[in-house]
């Protein structure tokens, strides 16, 4: 499948985001409308009726996901899901495990992004404002405040950015002051690498297996921000490692960056 025909296929299936927020917007008082889904308002359980629709994009894709360490999602209360990102395919694996009371911390441009923006936020997305401060304990700050107070899960891409070099990009810091701050875990999920279905330079996409790997919580009860580098270094390295591993790639001598990169 070429680049042109991939593209076409990934904007017809999101074809249904219209539907889904028409669903969203519907009269919640009829019979036919699904219980714990709250119309034309920001909220979390929303993501419950995004989840389900978008799961079927994988069909149109001729995807499938491996998906190993589900149990380790079933840990109580709020946590911090950290996942490596390499293109807007992520979203598909990311709803095919995504748990309840659980969404996305995202920057703010996001919220003016047409349909997508609008999607976002009825799903109770978690913008944050990377302008106002360089800081990333300060730019967290009310994440984590709005993640105790509403009892919720933050699934963040430590990266910050797409990539698709093979390897994982060294991490920013902000996803691990925003566990410590809310003394809660982390839970990392790694994608394999799409390389071997989806070669973007050549533009080329083929039908594939991606292997989504859930790994053991990480706990951060008793850490403060000084631990925060040393805990990203070590999320990075169990990560690269896992990444590597299901990906088939050789490893190759690389750090998370100095330990005051923010």
């Amino acid at each position: 499948m070429d680049q042109k025909h991939f593209g076409f296929l990934f904007q017809k299936s999101l074809s249904t985001w219209p539907i889904m927020i028409g669903l969203l917007a519907a009269d919640c008082d009829s019979p036919y409308y699904p219980a714990n889904i709250r119309p034309l308002r920001q909220d979390i359980e929303n993501m419950r009726v995004i989840r389900a629709l978008v799961r079927h994009v994988k069909y149109f894709l001729g995807l499938r996901f491996d998906v190993s360490g589900l149990e380790h999602l079933q840990t109580e209360g709020p946590y911090v899901i950290i996942s490596n990102h390499q293109s807007s395919l992520d979203v598909l694996g990311l709803m095919e495990v995504l748990p309840d009371r659980c969404t996305m911390v995202a920057k703010k441009e996001l919220v003016y992004a047409g349909t997508v923006g609008i999607v976002c936020w009825l799903g109770g997305i978690v913008f944050i404002n990377r302008q106002k401060t360089s800081d990333a304990k300060s730019v967290m700050a009310d994440a984590a405040k709005t993640m105790l107070d509403d009892q919720i899960r933050l699934w963040v891409f430590p990266e910050g950015t797409r990539n698709q070099r093979g390897d994982l990009l060294p991490f920013k810091k902000g996803a691990f002051h925003l566990a410590v701050q809310a003394q809660a875990p982390i839970i990392p999920i790694v994608f394999s690498s799409y390389s071997n279905f989806y070669l973007r330079k050549e533009k080329q996409f083929n039908s594939g297996t991606i292997t989504l790997k859930i790994l053991p919580k990480i706990e951060t009860k008793g850490m403060t921000s000084d631990d925060v580098a040393d805990l990203s270094d070590k999320s990075y390295d169990l990560m690269r490692s896992v990444f590597l591993d299901i990906s088939g790639s050789a490893p190759v001598t690389q750090s998370n960056g100095p330990s005051s990169h923010h």
